[in-house]
C-alpha cells in the first residue's frame, strides 16, 4: 500500500535490492521467502520478538536521486504481487514525467506530492466505510493476523499482546492475536515457525495460576489439549479480555441473539491511539454490565461516564467518599467503603439542579433536588460544569410530561409539584380499565376481614414496621432512599409483611422498569390471553400444582391471577417460555405484591437476577450448582470428598436454587430467605446453603449413599421454622412426607441467616461472577458434548458411519455452522442457529456452506460441475424446502455415498439427475424445450407418453370430444379419491420403504446430464480410459433401449386410438418438417432403427455447452465407442442445422432406473468402482487441516509461487 513518504538513512541494512532504476528501488527483507541464510534467520526473529513494523511489510519501495544521500519509503508491500503492482504503476505513470526534470528537488517534491494526493483519495473514498478502522500499528497487526492465519475481513481483531507460548518446556516468544471469534498466536525464532488457532468456542477452561513450571501465566483448555501463555506485560488485562470473548463464545452457543449482539457494540466515544474500536467497544460493554449489575438497572442502561466525589450523608453528618454514575436515566452513588451508603436517583424524579457555592470546606458541591422533596449535595468533583451540561442533558431527553420544553436548569427556585403526575393517575397508566388484574397481593385479600390479633407476635410484627418508618424518615422512601448497613440489618431481621411488596420491588429494581413501561403489563395480558403454545398448556399442568397447601391458591382468583403472569411473560419472552419452577417463585410474589409487581419482579428474576436459570436447559442453575461444589470444596474440604462420591450435592441444589429454597423449607421460612435474596443478591443462597452443609456435616459423613443423606438435608430443611411469622402457620408437604418417629430439633430461620453471614460472610459477588464464567465455560461446553452424543446415537441406526466418524462428521458440521454464523450477517445467522430446536435440527447450513462440505468429504468429485451435483443433492436433502439442511438430513445423504451398496449409490445418482434435486430453472428450460418441439403434436394427439417425464395435459380441444359422460366419470373418481385419503390419511405419515420401481422415468435431457456427471466423476482416476470406454458403451446401450421403447409406445399409441391418429403425411413434407415438428417422427424412428443411435443430443443441448471440457470429452469417447459397435462416422452428427435442431429435445425418449442398473451391471469396471470402498478418515483430516493449507497459501501469493519458479 501506499504510505506517507518517509526517510531512510541506511538503505541496504536488513534489506536487499531487487530492482531498480534511475529514481526508484524495489527492496525485499532479509529473512523473508526463501534463502538468506544466518542473516534471514537473525532478522526474522528479530522483526518478531521487537514487533517490527517491517515484518508487516516485507517489500518497500524507496524514491532516490543521484545527488542526495537521503532516501524516501512511499510504498510497502506484504507480497510479492502487491509491491510489483505499485512498481509498474511507478514505471508506467511518473517515471517518463520525473525524467524529464532538471532538479532532483523538483523530483522529489513531485513524487511526495504525488503520493500523498493518491493516499488522501483513497482515505476519501473509504472514509465513509472505515469510520471506526485503527490507525497505525494495530491496524497493520490487524492485517498481519489476517495474513498469517487465512481470516477473511469479517474477522475483526480486539487487540494483540507479546508473550510467550509454552510448547513442552520450552517458551517461544511471538505474540498473542484475539479476536472475535479466535484466538491465534504466532512465533518465528531461528527458522522455527509456531502457529495456533483456537476458537473460543472450543474453549473449555480458561484459567490465570502461577506454578514454578509457569510463572504468571494463562491456560487455555480445550476437549484435547492444553496451552499455556506467559509473560504478559500486563497480564490481568489480557486475562479480563479473554474472558470477554469466551464468554461471547458461549453465549452464541446458547443463543443466536448473541450474534446480533456482538454487531451493535456500545461506540466509545473518544479514540485512543493503537487500541481497536472493538477493544474500547468491548471495555464499554463490561463497564455497563458491572454497573448495572451494582444498582440492580435495566439492560438498555448505558453508562455515560464517572468521577469521584462526595456525597453529604444527614442521617451521619459526614461527608461519604466515592463514585457517582451518570447513564441516560439514573444518577447513581456508591461509597468506596462496602455496604456505607449506595445511592439510585432516578432522572424521572429530578425537579432541579444546580452548582452550589464554592468552599474551602465544600468545594465544587451540585446539588440535586427530587420531586419528593429529597436534597442530596456532591462535592468534590473535577468538572463540575460538564457534569452538570450532561445531567441537564440527559434531563431534556427523559421522556416525562412535567419538562415540556422547559430548561431544566431554569426551574431553579420554582417547585416542580404543579406538573407532577398525582399518584393515583400514575396508578391508572398501568392497567386497562376493567382489566381482571389483582391491585393487590392475595394476602392482603385474606387478611382483611381478619380479626386485629394483639398477641406477642404481633406487637412483635409492629415493632418491625415501626423500625422501618423511622427508616424512612431518616434515610428517605422509595427510590432514592440511601441503603446502608443499616438497611442490611433491618433486612436480615425480617421485612413486614405489609412492607415486603414494596421493598423487593424496590430492592430487586423491578420498580424502575415498571416506572419506565407503564401500560406494558396490561398490553401483554391482552395480547396472551386465548393464545395456546407448549408454554401455556404447561403452565396449565402446573397451577393447580403451585402451594396447593395456601389458601390463596385454593380457589379461582390466586389461579386466575398465577396464570396471567406466567403467560404474559412466556409471551414477553418466547426464549423462556415457561420452565418449571417459575410457577413457585411466582406464586409467593403473588402473595404480597400486586400482580403487575409480581410480573416484573419475575422480569428482574428471570433476565437479571438469576440470569438463564429458567431456559430451557436450566443453563444458570447448573452454573450455580458448579459454584456451589466449588465453595464447598473451599469451605468444607472433608465433606466435599465424601459428598462428590455420593453425588448429592448436583442432586440437592438444583432444586434449592431454582426455587430460593421455597420448595424444600417451611414457606414462612423460606421467605425470609427471598427478602435477603433480593437485597444481597445469590450470595446469601450460597451462603445458606453452606451453612446446611456444615450444620449437618458428621451425620453426612457418616452417610454412607445418596438416599440416607438426602433425608438428612430433607429433614433438617423441613424443621427450619421462623417463630416470629404473624400468620397462621401453612403445613409445609415435604415435611409431612419426611417426618420420622423422631423428629430433629427446630432450627430457627434467624440464627440460620446469621449464622450464615458470620462462617461464610467473606464471600464476594465479584467472586461469584468470576466462578460463574468459569463453569459456564464447564456447563455449556457439557451440554454441546451431551448434544453430540445424543445426536451421534440417534444417527447411529440410520447410518452405516462408526461412533467416531460421526463425531468428527458432527464436529466438522457444527464447525462450518458457526463459521457461517459469526461470519455471515446476523440475520441468516438468527435464522440458522435456533438452541430451542432439538439437537438434531440445532445446527444447519445453507448451500454455499453444504457446497463446502461436500466438495471436502463426498466420494464424488465432479471436477468444475461439483457445484452442480452439490446443489441437486442439497434440494434433494432439504425436504422442508427452507433452504437449510441439518445434520440428520446431511449423514444420510453422506451415507447414501460412502456405504449403500451399488444400488443405493446409482439410486442417489439417478434421483440427483430428476426433479426435486433437478434446479427449477433448468425444470423451466426443458420445459419450454418441450412446448416448442411438440407444438403440433398437441393438437393431433389425446395424450402423451404417461411414463416420460414431460407429461402434457389434456387439451381444451380433446376435452371437448371426450364430452360431458367422463366430466362426470371424473367428478365420482375426485370423490372417491377424497373418500379414500381420508380413510388411509394415518398411513400417509408411515415411512415407506421405497424400491426401484417406485423412481420416475428419464427423459433425454436428463440422461445426457447423467452421462456429464458420470465423465466428470472418472476424470481423475487410475482406470480412467477403462471407465470412459464402460460408460460409452452403457451410453449407446441406453440410447437403444430408449429409442426401442419410444418405438414400442408410439405404436401402441396408435393401435389404442386410432380415430385420433394424425392423418398420413406424403414422404416428401415428412422430409420437409424433420426439424419442426413430429409430422417427420416415423422417418426419425426408422432412421434411429437402422443408426441404433440419437447421438446428436450430447454434443447440442443447451445444458452441455456450459461445460465444455465435458462436452468434449464426451464427443471424443463417443465417437471411439461407435467405432467399436462398427457404426459409421457420418452417423455421429446430423448434416443439416434444421435436422440438429429437431433432434435435440426428443420428449417420447425415456429410459427407467431398472434399464439403467442392469446395463451399467454389464460392464466390469464401472460395478468395481462404485462398488469400492472409499476412504472417509483421509477427508475428514485434510478437512481439518484445511485452516493450516489456507493460511500457507495466504502467506505465499501465486504471484510471488511463480517468480521463484522463474
Amino acid at each position: 500500500m501506499w504510505i506517507h513518504p518517509e526517510e531512510v538513512l541506511l538503505a541496504g541494512a536488513l534489506w536487499v535490492s531487487e530492482r531498480a532504476n534511475p529514481f526508484f528501488i524495489l527492496q525485499r527483507r532479509r529473512g523473508h521467502g526463501r534463502g538468506g541464510g544466518l542473516s534471514g534467520l537473525l532478522v526474522g526473529t528479530l522483526d518478531v520478538v521487537l514487533d517490527s513494523s517491517a515484518r508487516v511489510a516485507p517489500y518497500r519501495i524507496l524514491l532516490q536521486t543521484a545527488d542526495s544521500q537521503l532516501y524516501w519509503n512511499i510504498a510497502c508491500g506484504s507480497s510479492r504481487k502487491e509491491i510489483t503492482e505499485h512498481w509498474d504503476w511507478l514505471e508506467t505513470n511518473l517515471l517518463q514525467t520525473i525524467s524529464i526534470f532538471d532538479n532532483d528537488e523538483d523530483v522529489t517534491t513531485f513524487v511526495k506530492g504525488k503520493i500523498s494526493g493518491i493516499i488522501a483519495e483513497e482515505n476519501r473514498l473509504n472514509q465513509a466505510e472505515e469510520q471506526e478502522e485503527d490507525c497505525g500499528k494495530f491496524r497493520e497487526a490487524e492485517l498481519k493476523m489476517r495474513k498469517l492465519f487465512g481470516m477473511p475481513d469479517e474477522e475483526k481483531l480486539v487487540n494483540y499482546y507479546s508473550c510467550s507460548y509454552w510448547k513442552g518446556r520450552v517458551p517461544r516468544q511471538g505474540w498473542l492475536y484475539l479476536s472475535v471469534n479466535h484466538l491465534c498466536f504466532y512465533s518465528f525464532l531461528l527458522g522455527k515457525e509456531v502457529t495456533l488457532v483456537v476458537q473460543w468456542t472450543e474453549v473449555t477452561q480458561l484459567e490465570k495460576n502461577a506454578t514454578l513450571v509457569f510463572p504468571e501465566s494463562v491456560r487455555v483448555s480445550t476437549r484435547h489439549t492444553e496451552h499455556f501463555f506467559s509473560m504478559f506485560l500486563n497480564i490481568n488485562d489480557t486475562f479480563k479480555l479473554m474472558e470477554q470473548l469466551a464468554n461471547i463464545a458461549m453465549r452464541q452457543l446458547l443463543d443466536n441473539e448473541a450474534f446480533a449482539a456482538d454487531r451493535s457494540l456500545p461506540k466509545a466515544t473518544k479514540t485512543l491511539k493503537n487500541v481497536s474500536a472493538l477493544k474500547r467497544d468491548l471495555d464499554a460493554r463490561a463497564k455497563n454490565e458491572r454497573y448495572r449489575t451494582m444498582f440492580r438497572l435495566t439492560q438498555d442502561e448505558r453508562l455515560d461516564g464517572h468521577t469521584d466525589c462526595t456525597l453529604w450523608t444527614p442521617f451521619a453528618k459526614m461527608h461519604v467518599v466515592g463514585q457517582l454514575f451518570i447513564s441516560n436515566n439514573y444518577i447513581c452513588f456508591n461509597s468506596r467503603e462496602e455496604d456505607l451508603c449506595q445511592l439510585i436517583i432516578p432522572l424521572r424524579e429530578v425537579s432541579i439542579v444546580e452548582k452550589a457555592d464554592s468552599s474551602s470546606v465544600l468545594p465544587c458541591p451540585v446539588s440535586i433536588s427530587t420531586k419528593n422533596k429529597m436534597n442530596f449535595l456532591f462535592a468534590n468533583l473535577k468538572d463540575r460544569d460538564f457534569l452538570v451540561q450532561r445531567i441537564s442533558d440527559f434531563l431534556q431527553r427523559t421522556p416525562d410530561s412535567s419538562w415540556g420544553d422547559t430548561n431544566p436548569l431554569s426551574l431553579i427556585g420554582h417547585s416542580a409539584s404543579a406538573s407532577a403526575v398525582s399518584e393515583s393517575t400514575q396508578k391508572g397508566q398501568h392497567f386497562h380499565p376493567g382489566l381482571p388484574t389483582a391491585s393487590q397481593g392475595l394476602l392482603a385479600l385474606y387478611h382483611r376481614d381478619a380479626p386485629e390479633d394483639l398477641g406477642p407476635k404481633a406487637m412483635k410484627e409492629k415493632m418491625k414496621e415501626e423500625s422501618w418508618n423511622i427508616h424512612f424518615s431518616e434515610f428517605g422512601r422509595g427510590v432514592c432512599m440511601y441503603r446502608t448497613s443499616r438497611t442490611r440489618e433491618l433486612v436480615l431481621n425480617g421485612i413486614p409483611e405489609h412492607l415486603r411488596g414494596e421493598l423487593w420491588l424496590l430492592f430487586s429494581g423491578a420498580q424502575n422498569e415498571m416506572a419506565s413501561h407503564p401500560g406494558y403489563y396490561g398490553d401483554l395480558v391482552e395480547q396472551a390471553m386465548g393464545l395456546c403454545s407448549l408454554a401455556t398448556e404447561e403452565i396449565e399442568r402446573d397451577l393447580h400444582r403451585s402451594m396447593p397447601e395456601h389458601r390463596a391458591f385454593q380457589n379461582e382468583t390466586g389461579i386466575a391471577a398465577l396464570r396471567r403472569v406466567l403467560t404474559a411473560y412466556a409471551h414477553r419472552n418466547p426464549g423462556i417460555g415457561y420452565c418449571q419452577a417459575m410457577n413457585i417463585v411466582t406464586s409467593v410474589l403473588l402473595l404480597y405484591c400486586p400482580e403487575e409487581e409480581a410480573f416484573w419482579l419475575l422480569v428482574a428474576l428471570c433476565e437479571r437476577m438469576l440470569p438463564d436459570y429458567y431456559n430451557t436447559r436450566v443453563v444458570g442453575a447448573l452454573v450455580d450448582q458448579g459454584v456451589f461444589e466449588e465453595l464447598t470444596r473451599a469451605f468444607l474440604p472433608l465433606l466435599y470428598e465424601h459428598m462428590q462420591e455420593l453425588g448429592v450435592i448436583t442432586t440437592i441444589s438444583l432444586s434449592w436454587f431454582l426455587t430460593l429454597f421455597l420448595s424444600v423449607m417451611p414457606f414462612d421460612s423460606a421467605v425470609l430467605l427471598v427478602d435477603c435474596f433480593f437485597y444481597e443478591g445469590i450470595k446469601v443462597i450460597f451462603q445458606v446453603a453452606l451453612n446446611v452443609l456444615h450444620d449437618n456435616m458428621d451425620a453426612l459423613l457418616s452417610c454412607s449413599d445418596e438416599g440416607e443423606a438426602m433425608t438428612i438435608l430433607g429433614r433438617y430443611l423441613d424443621n427450619v421454622v421462623n417463630k416470629q411469622t404473624v400468620a397462621p402457620p401453612i403445613p409445609h408437604l415435604h415435611a409431612l412426607l419426611t417426618s420420622g418417629d423422631d423428629p430433629p430439633p427446630e432450627i430457627d430461620v434467624f440464627d440460620l441467616i446469621k449464622s450464615s453471614y458470620e462462617k461464610f460472610g467473606t464471600l464476594r459477588s465479584d467472586v461469584i461472577d468470576q466462578m460463574r464464567f468459569k463453569q459456564r465455560l464447564k456447563v455449556i461446553q457439557s451440554l454441546e458434548d451431551t448434544a453430540k452424543r445424543s445426536v451421534v446415537r440417534a444417527m447411529m441406526t440410520e447410518s452405516a458411519f462408526s461412533i467416531e466418524e460421526l463425531e468428527e462428521l458432527y464436529c466438522l458440521f457444527k464447525s462450518k455452522h458457526m463459521t457461517s454464523c459469526y461470519w455471515g450477517s446476523s440475520s441468516s445467522a438468527a435464522e440458522r442457529h435456533d438452541p430451542s430446536l432439538p439437537y438434531l435440527e440445532q445446527y444447519r447450513i445453507d448451500p454455499a456452506q453444504f457446497t463446502q462440505l461436500f466438495t471436502a468429504l463426498a466420494p464424488w468429485i465432479c471436477g468444475g460441475h461439483t457445484p452442480t451435483l452439490s446443489a441437486r443433492l442439497f434440494r434433494l436433502l432439504d425436504q422442508n424446502q427452507d433452504g437449510l439442511v441439518n445434520f440428520k438430513e446431511f449423514i444420510t445423504g453422506l451415507s447414501g455415498m460412502y456405504h449403500g451398496d451399488m444400488t443405493e449409490k446409482l439410486k442417489l445418482l439417478y434421483k440427483l439427475h430428476l426433479p426435486p434435486a433437478l434446479c427449477p430453472e433448468e425444470a423451466e428450460s426443458a420445459l419450454e424445450a418441450t412446448n416448442f418441439f411438440t407444438e403440433d403434436e398437441r393438437e393431433s394427439s389425446s395424450l402423451s407418453d404417461p411414463d416420460t417425464s414431460g407429461q402434457q395435459e389434456v387439451t381444451s380441444g380433446e376435452e371437448g370430444k371426450e364430452g360431458g359422460v367422463d366430466g362426470e366419470d371424473k367428478k365420482e373418481e375426485r370423490l372417491k379419491d377424497y373418500k379414500y385419503y381420508l380413510r388411509m390419511w394415518a398411513k400417509v405419515k408411515e415411512l415407506k420403504t421405497e424400491t426401484i420401481k417406485d423412481l420416475p422415468r428419464m427423459n433425454q435431457e436428463q440422461f445426457i446430464d447423467l452421462c456429464k456427471t458420470l465423465y466428470n466423476m472418472f476424470s481423475e482416476e487410475p482406470l480412467e480410459q477403462q471407465l470412459y470406454h464402460s460408460i460409452a458403451t452403457v451410453a449407446s446401450l441406453l440410447l437403444r433401449i430408449g429409442e426401442v421403447g419410444k418405438k414400442f409406445n408410439n405404436g401402441g399409441r396408435k393401435t389404442d386410438d386410432p380415430v385420433q391418429a394424425p392423418p398420413p403425411v406424403p414422404e416428401s413434407e415428412e422430409e420437409e418438417g424433420l426439424g419442426l415438428g413430429c409430422s417427420g417422427e416415423s422417418q426419425v424412428c426408422r432412421a434411429l432403427a437402422e443408426a441404433q443411435l440419437e447421438p446428436a443430443a450430447p454434443q447440442t443441448s443447451d445444458e452441455e455447452t456450459k461445460d465444455d471440457t465435458s462436452v468434449s470429452s464426451y464427443s471424443v469417447v463417443s465417437s471411439g465407442s461407435l467405432q467399436c459397435e462398427d457404426i459409421a462416422d457420418d452417423t455421429v452428427l446430423v448434416g443439416s442445422g434444421e435436422q440438429r435442431q429437431g433432434s435435440v429435445l426428443d420428449v417420447d425418449w425415456s429410459i427407467t432406473f431398472e434399464q439403467v442398473l442392469a446395463s451399467l451391471l454389464t460392464e466390469p469396471p464401472l460395478v468395481d468402482y462404485f462398488e469400492r470402498k472409499r476412504d472417509l478418515q483421509s477427508k475428514m483430516d485434510a478437512c481439518k487441516a484445511q485452516r493450516v493449507v489456507e493460511r500457507q497459501m495466504s502467506s505465499t501469493s501465486d504471484h510471488e509461487l511463480a517468480q521463484q519458479s522463474i
